[in-house]
C-alpha cells in the first residue's frame, strides 16, 4: 500500500453509486504555516480547517496551474479576514484578527463568535483559460465545513458532504484531515459543474456511510488515507482510487518582483512609504516575512 499518511491528498470514485470523493491530511505543512504566525489555538484551529478545505477543493482542479482561494471576512468579528489558497499542490494562509476582541471571546469560540455576520467566498482561477468563478455564501453553521456545504448546495447545486478534524498533540504539533464526498449526475465524472436530479437514492447511501467517519480517523497520523476510504466503503462493488498527490507549504512572495513593483512608484511616494531610516518595508502576511528596500537604492 502506498504511503499516504501525511501532507497528502487522495481522490477516489464509487462508480456504482455515482459518487466521487477526496481525503486529505496535513501535518508538517500545517505546522510550518502556523509556526510563522504564533496564533492562539482557536485561530490556529480555524486556519487548519481552512487549509484542509483549500486542499480538498484545490486538488480537484484539472488545470495544473489553477488556483483555489478560500476567503472568510466580516466587519464586526474577532476575525477580520481569513485567507487560504491552493496552487500546484502548495498551501498557504493567514488570519487577520482583533486581539482585544479575541481576549473577550469564549475559550472555545464558535464560528459565530469569531466572525459574527460574515461571508465565505470560494474562488476558482483557471490558468489555461484565464476564467474565474467565484461563489459567495453567508458564514452559517458551526464550522467552515458546514458553510462550505452550503456553498455547494447554493452555488454548485451538487449534493456534498464535508467532514474536517483539526487537533493539537501533547507535543504542540498540529494535524488536520478532511473528507469531501460529492454526488455525480448520471455517473458523469469528468465535468466540473453538474446539475443533478431531484431524487438520488445512491447519494443518500454514500452520504450515510461518509457521515460515520470520525475525527480521530481523519486526524490519525498512523492511518493511511486508503485505509480511511476502505473503512467507509469496503462493501461497495468497486472503488477507483487515484494516485496520491503530495501537499507542501508554499508562499509566492518574490523579493525581485516586490522590488520591481515598489520601483514603479514615484520618488514622492517612496518618501511617504519609507520609515525614519529611509527604508520601505513590505510585509508578506502569508509567510510573515518583511522585505526591506532602501529608498536610495531605487
Amino acid at each position: 500500500m502506498t504511503e499516504t499518511r501525511m501532507d497528502s491528498s487522495l481522490g477516489f470514485s464509487i462508480p456504482g453509486r455515482n459518487a466521487r470523493g477526496r481525503v486529505v491530511r496535513v501535518g508538517p505543512v500545517l505546522d510550518e504555516v502556523l509556526d510563522a504566525h504564533a496564533y492562539p489555538d482557536p485561530l490556529a484551529q480555524l486556519l487548519g480547517e481552512a487549509l484542509v478545505l483549500a486542499a480538498l477543493f484545490g486538488s480537484t482542479l484539472k488545470d495544473a496551474g489553477g488556483q483555489l482561494t478560500i476567503q472568510a471576512q466580516t466587519q464586526s468579528g474577532v476575525v477580520e479576514l481569513l485567507v487560504a489558497d491552493y496552487k500546484g499542490g502548495e498551501l498557504r494562509g493567514y488570519v487577520r484578527h482583533d486581539a482585544e476582541r479575541l481576549a473577550m471571546a469564549p475559550a472555545d469560540p464558535s464560528l459565530f463568535a469569531l466572525f459574527g455576520q460574515g461571508y465565505l467566498a470560494i474562488t476558482f482561477d483557471q490558468a489555461v483559460t484565464g476564467e474565474r468563478y467565484q461563489g459567495i455564501v453567508p458564514l452559517e453553521g458551526g464550522s467552515l465545513a458546514e458553510a462550505a456545504e452550503h456553498y455547494f448546495v447554493q452555488s454548485e447545486q451538487i449534493p456534498s458532504l464535508l467532514r474536517i478534524a483539526v487537533s493539537k498533540g501533547a507535543d504542540g504539533r498540529w494535524i488536520a484531515g478532511g473528507l469531501l464526498l460529492q454526488h455525480l449526475a448520471e455517473g458523469e465524472e469528468g465535468r466540473e459543474r453538474l446539475h443533478v436530479r431531484l431524487d438520488h437514492p445512491e447519494w443518500e447511501h454514500v452520504k450515510t456511510l461518509g457521515e460515520t467517519v470520525t475525527p480521530d480517523e481523519l486526524a490519525d497520523p498512523e492511518l493511511e488515507l486508503e485505509a480511511v476510504v476502505w473503512r467507509l466503503f469496503h462493501d461497495e462493488g468497486e472503488i477507483r482510487v487515484l494516485p496520491a498527490m503530495p501537499l507542501g507549504k508554499g508562499c509566492r512572495c518574490d523579493p525581485v518582483h516586490i522590488r520591481q513593483v515598489v520601483g514603479q512608484f514615484s520618488a514622492g511616494e517612496h518618501a511617504d512609504m519609507a520609515d525614519a531610516d529611509g527604508v520601505i518595508r513590505v510585509n508578506c502576511e502569508f509567510c510573515a516575512k518583511s522585505f526591506p528596500i532602501e529608498v536610495t537604492e531605487l
